[in-house]
């Protein structure tokens, strides 16, 4: 009996991807991963909210079908570097949504940053387009809603996140059997370890100074306050139908236990690798198959020493009120998520220290009346009427 591997695939479809936020953090690392399997992968879709600039040069290189600018403001400067090439041009929050509904689109992948992201998913969804989400604040805001429809319209939802990717991951052959919990790990940030007093002066380029991952400025300050973490916690649920007690947080300050997951017999199965956001990306958009690629590879012998420790929820008290929001349900995922963006806008405005923008959630959460049963419209008025209290 042979034990050689069996050939790669190569006759199967190119699977073609509307990437919503492609000048992102994960928009950027999505398109190395599509020009690194063209064979595989193509970029049919490419979206952007302000930055002009690199969604012409993105779609200069890549070709892809459609564009579309969020900043409507902005549109006669794409279209006319890009009409030349034959690349349709639209602009607004409406067009990014409906350009997810294309025939030719096999996959959206969101990788817009907030609130924003709600929308075009449920299009998509609806459309029964498959999603590889990197917008946790989807499922943050609207998890039932989203949950709920996907299950409807037989779509899959392909995590991105790299935890939630480790946790699909470890699930893999184990479908039928039931999680006991699942252990979502945390780098800590760049403030881990330290006391209230110190962080009451930290500043701004202290808080994007992220020790393990690169990202975006707004999910970097999460990751340094633990809302991140909280955000997850609640994807989480959603994503694979866990209660609270189900989903643990610890911190793994090395970022190369990715997630794990504990079966009801006890077994513990984890995902390892380096912390690299194209990985994640890349078994999203190849999902079933591993597609082969060249990233680094880890070695227990350069990691000789892996740590955990507990989260400190009295000084990140992100965490806990995330916690306290999916425990409330209803409305009080999504005021905590619109409370947090406004927070982080302020902080890095320096309108507000570190600290403060735990108050400032708290404040939401406890003044927004709780609601529950909400449909797509309650959660868009819930989220501006939160945002509205603490910019007023």
């Amino acid at each position: 009996m042979s034990h050689n591997p069996p050939p790669q695939q190569t006759d199967l479809p190119i699977r073609r991807v509307a990437l919503l936020g492609s000048t992102g953090s994960i928009g950027v690392q999505a398109l190395e991963v599509i020009a690194a399997n063209p064979e595989r992968l193509a970029a049919e879709v490419l979206t952007a909210g302000n930055n002009a600039e690199l969604l012409i040069t993105q779609a200069a290189q890549f070709k892809p079908n459609a564009v579309a600018i969020g900043n409507d403001d902005l549109y006669d400067k794409v279209f006319s570097a890009l009409d030349p090439l034959g690349i349709k041009v639209y602009a607004g929050a409406n067009a990014i949504a409906a350009l997810t509904e294309m025939d030719t689109v096999d996959i959206v992948l969101t990788a817009m940053v907030g609130f924003a992201g709600l929308v075009p998913t449920m299009r998509a969804i609806r459309a029964r387009k498959p999603i590889a989400l990197a917008n946790k604040e989807t499922l943050v805001v609207a998890g039932e809603l989203i949950t709920n429809l996907a299950q409807e319209m037989g779509v899959n939802i392909y995590p991105v996140d790299s935890e939630h990717s480790a946790i699909f991951q470890c699930l893999a052959g184990e479908f039928q059997n039931p999680i006991e919990k699942i252990i979502l790990t945390a780098s800590g940030g760049p403030f881990r370890g330290r006391t209230k007093e110190d962080l009451l002066t930290v500043t701004k380029a202290q808080a994007l100074k992220h020790p393990n991952w690169e990202m975006g400025a707004k999910i970097t300050i999460d990751s340094a306050s633990l809302m991140n973490k909280g955000l997850e916690v609640i994807e989480a649920k959603w994503l694979f139908g866990l209660q609270a007690d189900q989903i643990e947080v610890i911190v793994h300050p090395q970022s190369i236990i990715h997630s794990l997951v504990q079966f009801r017999d006890g077994s513990i199965k984890a995902q390892l690798g380096l912390p690299d956001m194209k990985l994640p990306i890349q078994y999203a958009l190849g999902y079933p198959d591993r597609l082969v690629s060249d990233f680094p590879r880890f070695s227990f012998l350069n990691y000789p020493s892996l740590t955990f420790e507990q989260p400190d929820l009295e000084t990140f008290r992100n965490l806990a009120l995330a916690y306290q929001a999916m425990a409330a349900g209803g409305n009080a995922p999504c005021v905590l998520n619109a409370a947090n963006e406004v927070a982080v806008a302020k902080f890095l405005a320096d309108e507000v220290g570190f600290l403060a923008m735990s108050d400032l959630v708290a404040n939401a959460l406890a003044k927004i009346p709780h609601a529950t049963g909400l449909s797509l419209e309650d959660y868009i008025a819930c989220d501006a009427v939160t945002r509205a209290l603490l910019l007023a």
